[in-house]
Order: structure tokens, then sequence, then C-alpha cells
């Protein structure tokens, strides 16, 4: 005989309520004993909700990331601005100083005595 006319015969043939609850009990036991998984079946509806739930929380991620990146490249700009300022200063700089060095220097004075920051050789030894 099947579980379900099993089932069905033994609670016709009981006395009383608290026996059917007994037998209802124990069947309930069964089915789980038989299928422990039961309890984690996932239907369409709850599949559905966490699908959407996912789906919003990547969008909002990926606005996030997109904000980032643009707050990045602001940065990354802002910075290539400075560098680029700092470039230029630096260039004039240098102009600046040959120019000092240039009209500092009379040509004269520079066949005459050479650059200052030469150093004088060392004399040969002596022989006697």
């Amino acid at each position: 005989m099947s579980a379900v006319l099993d089932l069905y015969d033994r609670l016709r043939h009981a006395p009383d309520e608290e026996t059917r609850a007994r037998v209802i009990a124990e069947a309930f036991d069964l089915l789980e004993s038989r299928y422990p998984h039961l309890d984690y079946l996932v239907t369409v509806r709850h599949l559905s909700e966490t699908e959407l739930k996912l789906t919003k929380e990547i969008e909002a991620v990926r606005g996030e990331v997109k904000a980032t990146e643009l707050k990045l490249t602001k940065e990354i700009e802002a910075v290539r601005g400075e560098v680029k300022a700092t470039e230029l200063k630096l260039t004039k700089e240098i102009e600046q100083v040959r120019a000092d060095l240039t009209n500092g220097i009379s040509p004269k004075r520079s066949r005459r005595f050479g650059p200052r920051w030469r150093l004088p050789l060392p004399r040969p030894a002596r022989r006697f």
C-alpha cells in the first residue's frame, strides 16, 4: 500500500483527535526524514525577489564606480596641470639662470681667467 493510502487509513481508523494528531506528526516526521532538503526549497518568487535585489545592488555599485572614475579623472587632470605649470616655471628659471650666467661673465674675463670652478692642476714632481 502506498504511504498516502496508509496515512488515510490510519487517520480514518483513529479513535480520537489525539491519535489523529500523532499520526499526522509521524507522517511529517517520515516526510522530513525522506526529504531533508525540503526546508531549503526555493520558489520562483523568492528567486525573482533575490534577482531584483542583486540587480539593484549591482547598479548601485556601477554608479559608485562611475563616480569614482570621474573623480579620479578630474584629479589626474588637475595633477597634470600642476606638473605642466611646474615644468613651465622651472623652464623659465633655467632660462633666467642661463641669461644671468651669460650676462654676468664677459667674454674677455672668461678667456683670460677661465671658468671659476676650474681647479688648478697638480705640479709635476721636481728632479734633483
